[in-house]
């Protein structure tokens, strides 16, 4: 392989190890809603900095032993005909699809990443928020139903966000040809749009940050109305 082809092969990995490790992310997160919800007084007992950092590792050792797999089956292809990659960086199905030799593994590899780092994320967090619903579903109080959901909306907005482009363009993408105009927009929805409404999420709901923004908002109330 040439210089040009090492140099595209280095871009496979970030953007899938970000993709990989924002859904297991959510899958963490999940878990620490079940339990909350489900187990609330063992919750301190269970969600604990170890069991946490043990499922984030794990999550880590998965996610790069799946991508180094990636990167190692592009650099055993030979790409002798076009050289553009048809999207704003260097993804897998993108870049193995250019080859001139057999790329057999490669497509079933994308597979098998694609069950690892995306569907079965999305089935575990599923499985979660039926035991959630179930467990909701013996509350009597709506009011306590009510708490329950709020402390679980802010996730599913996020899970939402985040799985419907990477379902849609992973689906598409390996079932049929997509138009690289309408993979490179949905590329990017799943890149940026998460990791910019996440602080953002996670701030409106965080009891301190709103109630110092509504003493802001009183005191300026204030400050007006005796100037007046």
């Amino acid at each position: 392989m040439g210089p040009e082809e090492k140099l595209n092969t280095t871009f496979v990995r970030p953007a899938r190890f970000y993709l990989g490790l924002q859904s297991w992310t959510l899958v963490t997160m999940a878990f620490d809603r079940l339990i909350a919800i489900c187990f609330p007084l063992r919750y301190h007992s269970i969600v604990t900095k170890q069991t946490i950092g043990v499922m984030l590792m794990f999550s880590w050792v998965v996610i790069t032993g799946a991508l180094t797999c990636l990167v190692k089956l592009i650099d055993r292809l030979s790409f002798c005909g076009s050289l553009v990659v048809k999207g704003f960086f260097c993804d897998h199905p993108s870049v193995y699809r250019l080859a001139c030799n057999d790329n057999s593994m490669n497509n079933i590899v994308a597979y098998i990443c694609f069950l690892a780092l995306a569907f079965i994320p999305l089935i575990l967090i599923a499985l979660t928020y039926v035991c959630i619903s179930v467990a909701l579903n013996r509350i009597t109080s709506g009011e306590e139903r009510l708490r329950a959901f709020k402390t679980c909306s802010y996730h599913l907005i996020l899970v939402a966000i985040f799985f419907l482009p990477v379902l849609c363009n992973n689906i598409i993408s390996l079932s049929s040809y997509i138009h690289p105009n309408v993979r490179i927009i949905n590329a990017s929805l799943t890149l940026k749009i998460p990791a910019l409404l996440n602080p953002i999420v996670y701030a409106l709901k965080t009891e301190e940050v709103l109630n110092s923004t509504k003493k802001l908002i009183k005191r300026k109330k204030i400050n007006k109305a005796t100037k007046k």
